[in-house]
């Protein structure tokens, strides 16, 4: 047994309360070393009545490890426990003193989660896990205001560049809410609306005003109204990291010097502020003269951020809050910020902008949760580019939910695409089928999904300022074959719970040097495989099974199983997204 490999600590995501009732117990052992392990647990009060065992569940592994998890419920929100851990050839103990062959009798010697308070359980709204959502970039959307456009507005459908207007509005949006209701969207995250020189609207200079080329802010407030009588939710992107070159405070010290009240408002470097040699000499963020660095510990700073944050949920009626660069904010700040949020609105969604490990702004006092950047990456990869085969991406996939708490994967932001990036199908090589294949595995996560505007249709482009086109609103150009594709995903996902949250996760089928994967989704009330082939050449699989019927659900062929055998073949770049027949429910019996 390798001792080296095991870990277990009761805190983050090891041991923490999923609910008020629930307690999740983790453990990491090494890759194929043991053959089960038993959680015994009881009250550290009264252990001898009511020490009691547990055959933890193994998630999934990674390419070193295996996860095992176990959900307890103490009558008394009270827990001690260890673990017992069986190999093919040895029996051993693991309590918080370390390693022992016979079983510990005094709980005083093993893991303690001392008490589960229920303001301590990291609670995301309830209503994300089961959200679709859409991004628009609100320049580019739609132009149904032309009253409001800025100078030199070019025609709708040019050449996007970092400098050019088309004239998107609040009223385009307004205007297609339709399109977005017949696709089946819950959910929109809007980039920045507010006052800024961009066409991006992240250098802002008002944090209470709507830009002018995109409506007022009762316009806005319409549009929420609207939205929200369409079943839709709206989410804001808060810039709090850094302002813009014409916010006025920063204006006011560009004038004044040191002299200026505002100058501890940012993080100047050299008197004069200046740009010198191509850098300022105040913090910026990256290396951009127009966005100055705020000094969010300052008392002001916070109380005009806070403010602004709170009236945007309170006034206008917004669901939820995008944190551009949280990492680069201290956590004060957002510990404050989450406080101020959740007292107007509980159920409002906070999600920060986060690229690396995010779990320490994932305990409960931060953030709600965070773009899931990992799982877009191995996304892309796999079904996209196809440079990682379903063995590596099953491995990856094991390691990022292992690494955060169920209720963070439920709640993560799972994109594929954005306006920081290429768009999804010019990632896919221009392939639909590919391009089908990432969305199918986008929407069988955990997380809620989020289509970048134009995808569903057809919209492809490079990087930056390629990926910010103009909507195509002429059907005859659109690709309405994709549209119901994702059409048919959101309406499958909304149906079935067991490919939102909850139940099992795994995976039946991901071999070394094999492009085909077969992925499991079950809960109390279905059962489902997805099996995707990224390879360019068509692949088939037997899978060890109860007998049973398998309904495909996104147009393909039936499957029976029979023999104990369920057979799934797929072409290039094909998929299938199979769900068991209610009555029979046959289950996967193994690798």
């Amino acid at each position: 047994m390798n001792l080296e490999s095991i870990l277990h600590r009761p805190k983050a995501n090891w041991a923490y309360g999923y609910d008020t009732r629930t307690i999740h117990i983790r453990l990491r052992t090494k890759k194929d070393d043991l053959n089960e392990v038993i959680l015994i647990h009881g009250d550290k009060y009264a252990w001898d009545r009511t020490v009691s065992r547990l055959v933890m569940k193994k998630l999934p592994s990674d390419d070193r490890f295996d996860y095992w998890q176990a959900e307890v419920q103490p009558s008394l929100r009270r827990l001690r426990y260890s673990f017992l851990l069986r190999s093919a050839s040895e029996e051993l103990y693991f309590e918080e003193k370390g390693f022992r062959e016979d079983e510990p009798l005094d709980p005083n010697g093993m893991f303690d989660f001392p008490y589960l308070n229920a303001v301590d359980v990291y609670t995301p709204p309830a209503w994300v896990k089961d959200a679709v959502f859409y991004q628009i970039f609100p320049e580019r959307f739609a132009n149904g205001d032309t009253s409001n456009d800025p100078e030199g507005v070019l025609p709708w459908g040019g050449v996007p560049k970092p400098d050019n207007f088309f004239g998107g509005d609040l009223q385009g949006i307004l205007d297609h809410l339709g399109h977005l209701q017949e696709l089946g969207i819950t959910a929109i995250y809007f980039n920045p609306l507010f006052q800024a020189t961009t066409n991006h609207k992240y250098d802002t200079s008002d944090y209470m005003k709507v830009d002018s080329h995109f409506g007022t802010n009762e316009l806005l407030k319409q549009l929420v109204d609207a939205c929200h009588e369409r079943g839709i939710r709206v989410m804001l992107d808060a810039v709090f990291n850094h302002s813009g070159k014409e916010f006025l405070p920063f204006k006011d010290v560009q004038k004044n010097g040191e002299k200026s009240k505002y100058a501890d408002w940012f993080h100047v470097m050299e008197w004069p502020i200046a740009v010198k040699d191509g850098l300022p000499t105040y913090e910026t963020f990256a290396f951009e003269p127009l966005m100055p660095k705020l000094n969010t510990e300052h008392p002001e700073v916070k109380e005009y951020l806070l403010g602004a944050a709170k009236y945007w949920i309170e006034e206008i009626g917004i669901d939820g809050w995008r944190l551009d660069v949280a990492n680069e904010v201290d956590m004060h700040f957002w510990r404050d910020f989450r406080k101020t949020i959740k007292a107007v609105n509980p159920d409002a969604y906070i999600l920060g902008e986060i690229f690396h490990d995010s779990l320490p702004w994932l305990q409960g006092d931060q953030f709600d949760a965070v773009m899931n950047y990992p799982l877009t990456k191995l996304v892309v990869d796999y079904a996209a580019k196809g440079v990682i085969d379903g063995q590596v991406f099953a491995h990856k996939i094991g390691e990022l939910f292992a690494s955060y708490p169920d209720q963070a994967n439920e709640a993560a932001f799972n994109l594929l695409d954005s306006h920081d990036t290429e768009r999804l199908l010019t990632l896919c090589g221009g392939s639909k089928e590919r391009m089908k294949l990432a969305t199918l595995l986008q929407f069988v996560f955990p997380g809620a999904p989020c289509i970048y505007y134009g995808d569903e249709v057809g919209l492809d482009g490079d990087g930056d300022p390629d990926c910010r086109k103009c909507m195509e609103w002429d059907e005859d150009k659109q690709d309405r074959d994709l549209f119901r594709h994702f059409q048919q995903l959101i309406a499958i996902r909304k149906e079935h719970r067991a490919l939102r949250s909850g139940g099992t996760l795994g995976f039946v089928h991901a071999a070394e040097g094999d492009d085909l994967l077969v992925i499991e989704r079950k809960d109390e009330h279905d059962h489902f495989l997805i099996a995707v082939n990224s390879g360019g050449e068509a692949a088939s699989v037997l899978l060890p099974v109860q007998q049973g019927q398998w309904t495909e659900l996104l147009g393909g062929t039936d499957h029976a199983a029979t023999a104990g055998k369920l057979k799934i073949e797929l072409p290039a770049h094909g998929f299938a997204l199979l769900r068991s027949a209610p009555h029979t429910n046959p289950v996967v019996i193994g690798l």
